[in-house]
């Protein structure tokens, strides 16, 4: 399914459904963050996804952290909640949402970077390279909270 991503465009299209969603920003010992390249929009993003029934949000970013890029993570800490109505993904199916985001912070703790049907690239990036990266301003946003200590964040 395609996407179409729109961040503070007075074009964007009305939003029709708010669904929650949980994102792991794992850190190794190396300090460096995991990144995966959507294969939707060919931008590095922190692992995530919506949420399942059944779940909580921690175990919602644990499962799409290891789906989508093999990395086995646990949750040490939280980030925050990012939910801008300025920020809207419409899909090629007519669903088009609000952001919503749950944010943890995790440590890996087995697997190792695979690709998949969902993601082309899967690497541990160093804070000094993220610049060279094409990454979506909401996620550059959470990264950047995370590594200036500004969490959690409750935008």
């Amino acid at each position: 399914m395609g996407r179409t991503e729109y961040y503070y465009d007075p074009k964007a299209p009305k939003a029709n459904t708010l669904i929650p969603a949980s994102n792991m920003l794992v850190v190794n010992s190396e300090a460096e963050i995991l990144l995966q390249r959507r294969r939707d929009t060919g931008q590095w993003a922190l692992p995530g996804g919506a949420q399942d029934i059944g779940e909580s949000p921690a175990q919602c970013a644990v499962r799409e952290c290891e789906e989508e890029t093999g990395i086995i993570a646990e949750v040490t800490g939280f980030l925050g909640v990012y939910s801008n109505p300025e920020h809207i993904v419409a899909y090629t199916d007519g669903e088009i949402r609000q952001q919503f985001e749950v944010v943890y912070i995790g440590r890996p703790v087995g697997g190792k970077p695979t690709i998949n049907d969902e993601a082309d690239g899967v690497r541990w990036v160093h804070p000094n390279d993220l610049g060279t990266l094409d990454i979506h301003p909401s996620m550059h946003e959470q990264i950047g909270h995370y590594l200036a200590g500004t969490y959690p964040y409750l935008g």
